[in-house]
């Protein structure tokens, strides 16, 4: 059972086939490393999955599957540091798999960033032992993770044999589909003793050649003493106690976690075993803990009344643990799935695309990391459009430690048991979306600095690509995108083509007009200086502004039946019968694995897994998509819209937790009425695991930083542009009373409150220009230290 209140989560009761949610969602990290809330006494088998992963900490494998030879790259799962097991001199060791549980209860301690746990075992002859643990994961100093044991017995004196370890022969195991392939990333695992109380563990992965150490002190509180051991890739401690009735007995374990990727070390073992000697007690690291989420908080907080307030307030915390301000030193990207599982192999897709406007108006220092990480990759993305014989930067659909193509070419469908070709590196879209990030963070923070250089840079690249990707067609007098494939993914080919790919996918064509538009105006606002000079390094033609201007004019938007198309061809494809599907199957998803495992296929009917077309409702306001179609000569009323939005949504399985978050956005500004239930099903996608067992492989990182982005810019219809913040709230009665504090252009701290149909603006005192608020009616100007009440019609 699940129980929600403000600042905890807690889960009642043990339930093994709860368990790997419970993990997932019980995941404690600090934004350069995570661990699951897996039990510390429970090893890796069907029920538990303890893992721990350091943000892009890659290892690539060749496996054979399929009698080919497959190559992927994993987020590693590092050496498990969360060993504690507890037994009576001689007996079994204590599991809530093997043992009698007299209660178990779960609570993460939101505010603080702390997992509890207490559980109740049978020890026999009337004893009970009460087990309680404290865990975090360090959100000031990001190396340093601790685990506290409380053991109390109650019946009589009992004799207790505790073992604490370091555990380096673990796997990448955590996903059944991937079972098949090769999961062994450490290797070279070697283990000693430091200290008293102090041991060690030294591996490296085995194609990447990333150093890792790992060190953990264990205090026995009453000078127990703790000796140690070393097997079967193992560091073990052990300590015999003699625990005497409701007298608690407490062990600490402190670890400390290096790789070689850290800046500032010699190695990363030296560095483990230097940090864990000195690292403070566990009370006085949990007290610097604390104080980190404080200010955490105070920075990126979203308050909203009720249940959904308290699901936001998860969201956030997970969004926190993956992208905190320790991940503003790191050179890695948005993985999809967080730190909290393997579902995806950890790899970066497009979710930044939902993370950083989010991330752009708190922790704009994340976000230019999270761009960074983009830029460093751009000489691959160059080189993987030369590959395809085009000019600029095309960026890989997923991406990992080095920029290339990460996406695998085969997947297996787990209602068929088949390998089948995967294709969905054909979605090149995911350069406009990093192109859409530059523009969004740098219109929220004025960085003015990166626009003009990394991200003009990337920019042009982007824009790059696309002009040289658009083809001319005589007969349609229009340039035209061939051969991709779009959001949707459920689309991949036309019915019975020999080649994979579609042509003029909407959203593809709107989005890489509007990349062209925006790279012509930062351009133009580039100073002389800094302009001639990235002209000249990046060997642009005097010709390429123009082609660009008229690219980005002419792309093809095909229509048919009086809507917009998804793409070239759609309206030609069948109807599916929706529900005949729905009472055959029930849940229908994954309709694209039904449909395989039938022998048939998606590329038949007009059915998608999520919003294609629709996503532009998502990134852009309604003035402005009304803006690019015209650009494009393809003018869309607010009644075509309409039409559009009740079409797609008819046919559309919501086969990704993105869907429903997409859809209620829209629906907010389309179909108010209906929106809610899409919002609710955004909100519950991954504590209820929606998806069906997906949750435990991993949180989906978009969907839960789309859902506070929902109430930040959606509801607010909050958009910063042209140096002013734009504000169009849209009223829904579910969610009508929300309030967060902004980081905007230096302006630390500018609040803005909704509540009973009233829009309070607060800008701290300081000495900064006064925000520009631009209303539907109106604009004003809020000096430092002023705050503005506005009443919003009806």
């Amino acid at each position: 059972m699940t129980s929600i209140t403000a600042g905890t989560w807690e889960y009642d009761g043990y339930d093994p086939a709860q368990e790997r949610l419970r993990e997932a969602l019980c995941t404690l990290g600090n934004g350069r490393f995570a661990t699951r809330g897996a039990l510390p006494e429970c090893a890796a088998d069907d029920v538990h999955y303890p893992g721990t992963y350091v943000a892009g900490c890659y290892n690539r494998l060749v496996s054979r599957v399929a009698d080919r030879q497959v190559e992927n790259e994993d987020l590693v799962n590092l050496p498990n540091w969360l060993p504690v097991r507890f037994r009576r001199p001689g007996g079994s060791w204590l599991t809530p798999d093997t043992s009698t549980v007299l209660g178990h209860r779960q609570t993460l301690h939101l505010e603080a960033g702390v997992l509890e746990r207490r559980t109740g075992y049978d020890l026999g002859d009337g004893h009970t032992l009460m087990v309680r643990q404290l865990r975090i994961v360090h959100m000031a100093d990001p190396y340093l993770a601790a685990l506290r044991t409380e053991l109390t017995v109650r019946g009589g004196p009992v004799d207790l044999e505790v073992e604490a370890a370091i555990d380096g022969g673990v796997t990448n195991a955590g996903v059944p589909r991937y079972r098949d392939l090769d999961g062994r990333h450490l290797t070279d695992v070697d283990t000693g003793t430091l200290a008293p109380g102090t041991v060690w563990l030294h591996c490296r992965t085995r194609t990447s050649e990333i150093g890792i150490g790992v060190a953990s002190r264990l205090t026995a509180h009453g000078d127990a003493l703790v000796h140690t051991r070393h097997e079967q890739q193992q560091a073990i401690q052990t300590v015999h106690l003699r625990l005497l009735a409701d007298r608690p007995v407490t062990l600490d374990k402190i670890v400390a976690l290096h790789t070689s990727h850290d800046p500032a070390i010699s190695d990363p073992l030296r560095a483990a075993t230097d940090r864990v000697l000195v690292a403070p007690h566990f009370d006085d690291l949990l007290t610097a803990h604390r104080a980190a989420w404080d200010g955490l908080w105070r920075r990126a907080r979203i308050d909203v009344p009720g249940e959904p307030g308290r699901i936001l307030h998860l969201h956030l915390f997970h969004v926190l643990q993956t992208l905190s301000p320790n991940t503003a030193d790191l050179d890695v990207g948005v993985p999809a799935r967080g730190l909290h599982g393997e579902a995806y192999r950890g790899h970066v897709f497009w979710d930044e695309l939902f993370v950083l406007p989010y991330l752009n108006l708190h922790l704009p220092e994340v976000s230019r990391a999270l761009l960074q990480y983009r830029h460093r990759r751009l000489g691959a993305a160059c080189a993987a459009a030369r590959a395809l014989g085009r000019r600029g930067a095309m960026y890989p659909w997923q991406s990992g430690s080095d920029g290339r193509e990460e996406t695998q070419r085969l997947h297996l469908n787990p209602r068929s048991g088949r390998w089948l070709p995967d294709h969905t590196h054909l979605q090149r879209h995911v350069g406009s979306a990093i192109a859409y990030n530059i523009w969004q963070y740098c219109e929220a923070s004025g960085d003015t600095e990166f626009l003009q250089t990394q991200g003009a840079e990337m920019l042009v690249q982007i824009a790059r690509f696309w002009a040289d990707s658009a083809t001319w067609d005589p007969h349609l007098g229009r340039y035209r995108i061939r051969g991709v494939v779009g959001p949707d993914e459920y689309h991949d080919a036309y019915p019975g083509a020999e080649r994979p790919g579609l042509d003029d996918n909407t959203y593809t064509n709107v989005t890489a007009a509007w990349v062209l538009a925006r790279t012509l105006d930062t351009l133009r606002a580039l100073p002389e200086p800094r302009r001639s000079e990235l002209v000249e390094r990046l060997e642009m033609d005097d010709d390429e502004p123009l082609r660009w201007e008229e690219v980005s004019r002419t792309l093809y938007v095909p229509t048919h039946d009086g809507v917009i198309s998804q793409f070239d061809g759609y309206g030609e494809l069948e109807e599916l019968d929706w529900a005949g599907y729905r009472t055959r199957y029930g849940d229908i998803r994954r309709l694209d694995r039904i449909l395989e495992a039938e022998g048939d296929t998606p590329n038949r009917y007009k059915a998608s897994k999520q919003a294609d077309l629709l996503m532009l409702g998502y990134l852009f306001s309604p003035a402005e998509l009304q803006a690019l179609f015209r650009r494009l000569g393809r003018p869309v009323d607010e009644e075509l819209w309409q039409r559009c939005v009740d079409y797609y949504l008819a046919r559309t399985s919501h086969g990704s937790t993105l869907s429903g978050l997409v859809h209620g956005w829209i629906l907010t500004r389309a179909r108010r009425a209906e929106a809610w239930s899409f919002v609710q099903e955004a909100l519950r996608g991954d504590i209820a695991d929606l998806q069906g067992g997906t949750t435990g492989e991993g949180i989906h990182l978009g969907a839960m930083a789309g859902t506070l982005d929902l109430v930040q810019r959606g509801l607010t219809g909050l958009e910063t542009r042209d140096g002013a913040i734009w504000l169009d709230p849209v009223p829904l009665p579910e969610l009508s009373s929300y309030g967060f504090r902004l980081r905007y252009r230096g302006h630390w701290g500018v609040g803005l409150r909704l509540e009973h149909g009233r829009l309070e603006i607060a800008v701290p005192p300081s000495g900064r220009a006064p925000i520009e608020v631009r209303l539907p009616d109106g604009t004003v100007h809020v000096q430092p230290g002023e705050k503005c009440s506005l009443v919003l019609p009806d």
